[in-house]
């Protein structure tokens, strides 16, 4: 009888859906936000632990994004393009997605999908405003072997999702919500209802925004208010989370941020990172061949780092705006790493 229940067991587990990939995610509207500066946060959940940060050379613009710490060996394995999991260029746009599993309603073979994290690199190697990526998608060619919500900033004011399939497309212009922002995880509003995904954690983000308090939602608030409050957004598979702070309309799109928290995400500091015509990447946040940041925050998982990773980021703030300039950069990143390591060695 155990043995029986042992097989019913395995064979049940193999039964269930892979939900192994599968992110919060949230757009504010700079229409919302004092400084009219649109705001995109993305909390990753994977199984694939060890993130890292890369720069890369595209066809028309350089950008910067999460990817996973193998990424060079399956690009060298496959010849494609490497994956990326959200990104921003130096246009000034962004991009960032969460799986969906109600979408799509066709025959196309299993290994033919999951082409997102291509999808999002070619994204931003060749589009510049929301208006090119809706262009992008329209001229792709079918089917395009995705299932997901896309989202997107520009540095012209656009902010959009875009429920995306083999064949279909629906956009969601986040400038004209009521509130000017939007939650979004792991299910579309125009696909089955039954084969929803993440409705716990819509649920639980979307309470936490209360009306009024969008000048609040930068990126230190999203992270220590969404993704660090435990349960049901943070996760085992929770890997990293990264928040796109742009520009108001018109401004330079040189000044946009991408916020990185590498690793599990109470276990690892914010880091601001932008496109500059260089690679200034901190190489403690490379795939080299994993992030020292990654792998610390891997180790310390579950022991509430949670104040040192304050103290880390209070320092931060304190020095990153007023100190841009590139040599001021390399400085601040050097500095940064002997104040990380010193803080977890308490």
């Amino acid at each position: 009888m155990k043995k029986f229940f042992s097989i019913l067991l395995l064979l049940s587990a193999f039964m269930l859906p892979n939900n192994s990939e599968a992110c919060t995610s949230v757009i504010v509207s700079g229409k919302a936000r004092p400084d009219g500066r649109p705001v995109m946060f993305k909390h990753r959940d994977t199984k694939k632990l060890d993130n890292a940060i890369a720069r890369f050379q595209g066809e028309r613009y350089a950008f910067i994004g999460l990817v996973n710490a193998d990424w060079k060996e399956k690009v060298g394995k496959k010849g494609q393009w490497p994956e990326v999991w959200a990104g921003m260029n130096e246009a000034g746009f962004c991009i960032m997605n969460t799986a969906t599993y109600d979408f799509n309603d066709d025959d196309v073979p299993a290994k033919k999908m999951d082409r997102e994290g291509l999808l999002m690199y070619r994204a931003l190697e060749i589009c510049a405003t929301v208006a090119d990526f809706e262009y992008f998608l329209d001229t792709l060619s079918q089917p395009r072997c995705v299932e997901a919500n896309f989202g997107v900033i520009d540095a012209q004011g656009g902010a959009e999702y875009f429920e995306t399939g083999n064949y279909k497309t629906f956009k969601y212009d986040v400038n004209e919500e009521a509130e000017h922002y939007r939650v979004v995880t792991n299910f579309t509003w125009h696909g089955r209802k039954e084969d929803r995904k993440g409705e716990d954690r819509y649920e639980v983000t979307l309470s936490k925004m209360p009306e009024g308090a969008a000048s609040l939602w930068g990126h230190d608030w999203l992270i220590n208010n969404i993704s660090r409050q435990g349960k049901p957004v943070l996760r085992d598979i929770s890997s990293s989370v990264v928040v796109f702070e742009g520009v108001a309309s018109g401004e330079n799109p040189s000044n946009c941020v991408m916020w990185a928290c590498v690793g599990f995400p109470t276990a690892a500091p914010i880091i601001p990172l932008k496109v500059w015509d260089e690679d200034l990447t901190p190489q403690w946040l490379q795939a080299l061949p994993t992030s020292s940041i990654c792998d610390k925050a891997l180790e310390i998982k579950w022991q509430g780092a949670v104040p040192q990773c304050l103290e880390v980021e209070q320092f931060l703030d304190r020095r990153f705006r007023p100190d841009m300039s590139k040599c001021g950069y390399k400085r601040l990143m050097r500095r940064t790493f002997r104040r990380w390591q010193k803080a977890f060695q308490k």
